[in-house]
């Protein structure tokens, strides 16, 4: 991997809710800006999205993507949001030959466009879409252990100043989001959030134990409530696999008014 590669696990809110104004947002728009502004700006990013799934590792290859409106029952000007970046397909390639080499099958897609787990977190962070991008996709499978090794197929990408992003979020409990907010909600949220950053931050931590833990994940406390569903926390994996160390930095945001985390990884 170059060492001028940067990692990052964003947590990305509530589909397009973020570009709308909404007040429970206001946090994590803040903290996706603030990472912005102290990453060097990235020649191309790659973002693991947590809104595709393909039976196998799926990497965007057109040089224009189109975007896709991927959520339902918003406001008309939703689905006239822009973010007209180009796509990147040498990057597409190398993401492909990297998976390939490690024996795991993967397939190039020149037709999909960007969903929003791209397209959000970016108009917010890099509103002039002048930053090539390409998405790769989960496996269907869901399973942690195919996402660590994802991850640790793309340390053979060799791509200067380049940005991965995992476009994920750390507590993704709809009912919960919506519902009145109590102190059990709260509590397991929080427990749920401690584990998450002990987990990645620890240092003194052996990376067999953090793998083991990340394997593991659904034994951490409450770790269902907090993902009944676990396609959103996977994009963290694929972060870790890259990386292979603790996260550098870990921030925390309050979305939708429940607390949430992000990490990052960095070389050079």
């Amino acid at each position: 991997m170059n060492a001028s590669t940067n990692v990052l696990f964003i947590s990305h809110g509530g589909g397009p809710m973020s570009l709308l104004g909404d007040p429970g947002h206001r946090d994590m728009v803040a903290r996706l800006r603030e990472i912005a502004q102290a990453l060097p700006k990235p020649s191309a990013i790659l973002v693991v999205s947590a809104h595709w799934e393909e039976a196998v590792p799926t990497i965007t290859s057109g040089a224009h993507p189109s975007l896709i409106y991927d959520y339902y029952g918003f406001p008309p000007e939703s689905y006239e949001i822009e973010y007209a970046c180009e796509g990147e397909p040498g990057l597409a390639l190398q993401v492909y030959q990297a998976l390939d080499k490690s024996g795991i099958d993967a397939r190039l897609d020149e037709h999909r466009g960007f969903d929003h787990g791209l397209f959000v977190p970016l108009k917010l962070m890099y509103p002039e879409a002048d930053i090539p991008c390409v998405q790769l996709s989960l496996v269907n499978s869901l399973d942690a252990g195919s996402h660590i090794d994802i991850g640790r197929a793309l340390q053979a990408l060799d791509y200067d100043n380049l940005l991965v992003i995992g476009s994920g979020f750390s507590f993704h409990n709809m009912r919960a989001f919506f519902a009145p907010d109590s102190p059990d909600i709260r509590a397991r949220n929080e427990a749920f959030e401690r584990w998450l950053e002990q987990t990645c931050m620890d240092s003194d931590m052996d990376e067999a134990e953090r793998t083991s833990r990340l394997l593991n994940w659904e034994k951490a406390p409450h770790a269902r409530f907090c993902h009944p569903r676990e396609e959103h926390l996977l994009p963290l994996h694929v972060c870790y696999g890259l990386a292979g160390k603790a996260s550098d930095t870990h921030i925390s945001a309050t979305i939708l008014g429940k607390k949430s985390g992000m990490f990052g990884w960095s070389w050079g």
